[in-house]
């Protein structure tokens, strides 16, 4: 099936429950004056005990403010699906990649559900494709990842990681990065094969020291729900010291939603609860900082209107990588950043 005629309109993941987890999705919270983009996001995995669909998500995100989103792959059914809705959806821009976790999944276990055929290099290469779409703005979320993965799986993720830097580079694309407990070697390989133009530290979780390197290499970094935690000083720390010409925001949603509703389902229209935790952290009006913010975005991206998005597929028409993989459970806390989520 091609791109044009994937069924966009039901999710491709679903998101393990815990036992005890609230499973409501928090109620809309106080719009924003000047609006904002949610640069992290991933809107094909249902959550919560009523899942919310693109459509109405991004709707309760245009209620409080959210101008767009970006919409985040981690395997090829997640990336083929951040494309095809991209260019349906003018408040949506797709990046596209192999996730770090499911970098050794590729090279030894047929990817994420088994039934990937072609290894790692093939699911590389479809990257490759999809980067080369219309309104796909970025590779992502490719990185390292020494927390969910080990040693066995590191030179997989390695080799994923070079070749998704390869693909940006190719395309003039942004690059998303996921660190998770890998801050050096991630450091460390961006600085021997160099870093894309716009590379961008997806739900930064490092300290001081490492936002100052970042911006010393005119990185940008992103904060999620996370900086609202009260165990991530480190992350408030950052914030002062990374120039707010280089900050970006994302809620990472369904996951990492912050505070008060920390452990919840998570939404692109929760963006302003972390806005406005930053603005007091940086002790700036939300709307100036919002400003910023939004300025940033587009200087990343570009422009959400800068292609046109094309005509919607019809909703009959059910779409093979959908139905394959809407079974498939992504953990309660995938992206959960070491001791702090």
């Amino acid at each position: 099936m091609s791109d044009a005629n994937m069924d966009t309109s039901a999710h491709v993941r679903k998101r393990e429950q815990t036992e005890g987890r609230e499973l409501s999705y928090p109620p809309l919270p106080e719009a924003l004056t000047v609006g904002v983009y949610d640069n992290h996001t991933h809107l094909e995995i249902a959550d919560g005990e009523n899942p919310i669909d693109y459509r109405e998500q991004l709707d309760r995100a245009s209620a409080v403010g959210v101008r767009g989103v970006i919409q985040v792959g981690g395997d090829v059914p997640t990336s083929q699906w951040s494309a095809a809705t991209a260019a349906v959806e003018p408040r949506m821009l797709a990046a596209v990649a192999i996730h770090p976790n499911e970098a050794p999944l590729y090279d030894t276990a047929g990817g994420p559900d088994g039934s990937w055929e072609g290894g790692l290099d093939a699911a590389i290469a479809e990257i490759d494709r999809l980067a080369g779409l219309p309104r796909v703005v970025a590779v992502g979320e490719t990185g390292l990842d020494f927390f969910r993965t080990g040693e066995e799986g590191r030179a997989a993720q390695l080799r994923s990681f070079e070749a998704h830097i390869d693909i940006a580079k190719r395309h003039g694309l942004a690059m998303q990065i996921h660190d998770r407990d890998a801050h050096a070697a991630v450091i460390e390989t961006l600085l021997r094969v160099g870093a894309p133009e716009r590379t961008v530290f997806h739900c930064f979780s490092g300290d001081a020291e490492m936002a100052q390197l970042c911006a010393d290499n005119g990185w940008y970094l992103s904060f999620a729900g996370t900086v609202t935690f009260k165990n991530a000083q480190n992350l408030r720390d950052a914030l002062q010291v990374i120039p707010r010409s280089q900050i970006l925001i994302e809620t990472d949603a369904p996951f990492l939603t912050p505070t008060p509703y920390r452990g919840r389902p998570n939404a692109p229209y929760l963006l302003p609860l972390t806005l406005r935790a930053i603005a007091a952290e940086l002790g700036t009006d939300a709307s100036v900082l919002a400003a910023q913010i939004t300025s940033n975005t587009e200087l990343v991206y570009g422009r959400w209107d800068a292609e046109p998005v094309a005509s919607a597929a019809h909703p009959a028409e059910v779409g093979a990588v959908a139905a394959r993989s809407a079974n498939t459970a992504f953990p309660a806390s995938t992206e959960a950043i070491g001791g702090i989520a």
